[in-house]
């Protein structure tokens, strides 16, 4: 069952299918890291796990990466925390300065809104035929016990108040990283997020962590290979913090 928030992808049959954590306005650096693994725009994809916006310098490019017909991304919590600032009466404008909204803050209303409804037509989980099975990507976790639990949810959510109830899950959630829980997604071959910031990127089961902090001084972008789920620098089964 696919939703207007799950976006399903047919598996890629003649080139390469990467995810990328977090990419936060640093847009330029991930273009000197695609040349570095040689990515071929003509057969390839990337998947984003959102977060494209905020703290970098060149957010504004977002909209512009979004039509790209080779880059594919869910939406972030910074996505979130950009479409709802725009929203009329939901301005917590000191809020999204602290987390670095400010690109978004200064531009007229106009551009504000175009921007967050660019940010809005973006689904908050992917999935991705391959060889092995469905790979799923969401920002932060799955809602529920099971990927087909999220999207009946999904499909479910007939108010504001459901798919907040679902998005807060989808966007927000650490319970899994900060427990270092291993038990995974039963019903998927993996499911790849970001969300936290890891100085390598982590295998928790069947859940690929990758946000290994392009967007920081020191960091650097993770691409994970979803025909084969390995990833640029070789994964761990520590944890270890960047603390950002």
């Amino acid at each position: 069952m696919i939703t207007k928030y799950v976006r399903r992808f047919a598996r890629n049959t003649v080139g390469i299918d990467y995810a990328v954590g977090d990419i936060h306005g640093c847009f330029a650096a991930l273009e000197i890291e695609l040349a570095k693994i040689r990515f071929d725009e003509r057969v390839d994809r990337l998947f984003s796990v959102g977060d494209l916006v905020d703290r970098g310098p060149q957010s504004d490019t977002a909209v512009e990466w979004i039509s790209k017909p080779w880059f594919h991304a869910v939406q972030g919590n910074h996505e979130d925390m950009a479409i709802r600032y725009v929203e009329p009466g939901n301005r917590d404008r000191d809020h999204y300065m602290m987390t670095g909204g400010a690109w978004l803050i200064e531009k007229p209303r106009y551009a504000q809104v175009m921007i967050a409804d660019a940010l809005a037509e973006l689904p908050y989980a992917i999935e991705v035929e391959t060889d092995g099975g469905l790979v799923g990507i969401v920002h932060a976790d799955v809602h529920g016990k099971s990927w087909s639990d999220m999207v009946q949810a999904f499909a479910c959510a007939d108010s504001g108040t459901k798919l907040r109830r679902i998005t807060n899950s989808v966007l927000w959630n650490r319970d899994r990283i900060q427990d270092e829980d291993h038990s995974g997604v039963p019903d998927m071959r993996a499911v790849v997020v970001g969300h936290t910031p890891l100085k390598r990127p982590a295998a928790l089961g069947n859940v690929y962590h990758i946000d290994t902090g392009g967007w920081l001084r020191g960091g650097s972008f993770t691409f994970l290979r979803l025909d084969d789920l390995q990833p640029s620098t070789p994964a761990s089964h520590e944890l270890n913090w960047e603390g950002a």
